[in-house]
């Protein structure tokens, strides 16, 4: 909200001391506050630690869904939503970041868990090409910034100039409806929420433990039967 314009009519400058006390006890309270959030935020930007952890907490807080790692800050998955509107829309992939103990004054490494058709990522590892976090990474981002901004830039303006994914960068190049066919079709198979749920994974073990049992069973009915 911009100030009011200032009068032009000349006064004398007020001394510090009639300045002092024409400040009420609340407005003196205000700003007491004020320097001390500056103060607090100056010492989580010094210190790494406080640092992952408020990032942790607001991107926790950003209805991403995050599964922590041995019950530390310093690795965990967040599960990311393609961009709407895009080729990659619908697609759902369990991204796994490892932060440093110089974050976050170094880049967060960031890599993909389930497959995805990019140019800027490597299908076999996941590993993301992205300058913005390998190489301009600044402390003013946060992770946050990472989920809602870099990523989604990084999949609706691939550089097939600069690719991790060869293959994807020639085919986007050659044939640009044949690449978003092959796109749509990884989303379908490597990229749906079953893909990345570990839940879903227990209980299809949990069922094949279960038929291997009756079936051994069964196989021991039978060969009891068999034996006189």
């Amino acid at each position: 909200m911009s100030m009011p314009p200032y009068h032009t009519t000349t006064c004398p400058p007020p001394s510090p001391l009639s300045l002092s006390l024409s400040l009420s006890p609340s407005l003196q309270t205000y700003k007491q506050g004020k320097e001390e959030e500056e103060e607090e935020e100056e010492a989580n930007m010094s210190s790494p630690s406080k640092r992952r952890e408020m990032d942790l907490m607001k991107l926790m807080m950003s209805d991403y869904k995050v599964d922590m790692i041995n019950d530390g800050m310093h690795e965990f998955f967040v599960h990311f939503h393609g961009p709407k509107d895009s080729i990659y829309q619908g697609g759902v992939w369990k991204v796994r970041v490892e932060l440093t103990e110089a974050y976050p004054y170094k880049s967060p490494s960031i890599g993909f868990t389930n497959k995805i058709y990019h140019p800027n990522v490597d299908e076999m590892s996941g590993s993301v090409c992205l300058d913005v976090i390998n190489q301009t990474w600044s402390p003013m981002f946060d992770l946050v910034n990472i989920f809602e901004v870099f990523l989604p830039q990084l999949l609706l303006y691939p550089n097939p100039s600069d690719p991790l994914n060869g293959e994807a960068a020639s085919l986007m190049m050659r044939d640009k409806n044949a690449y978003e066919t092959k796109v749509k079709e990884y989303c379908e198979r490597y990229a749906k929420p079953e893909d990345i749920s570990p839940e879903e994974e227990e209980e299809e073990s949990d069922e094949e433990l279960s038929d291997a049992e009756g079936y051994d069973s069964g196989d021991e009915a039978i060969m009891g039967h068999a034996d006189p």
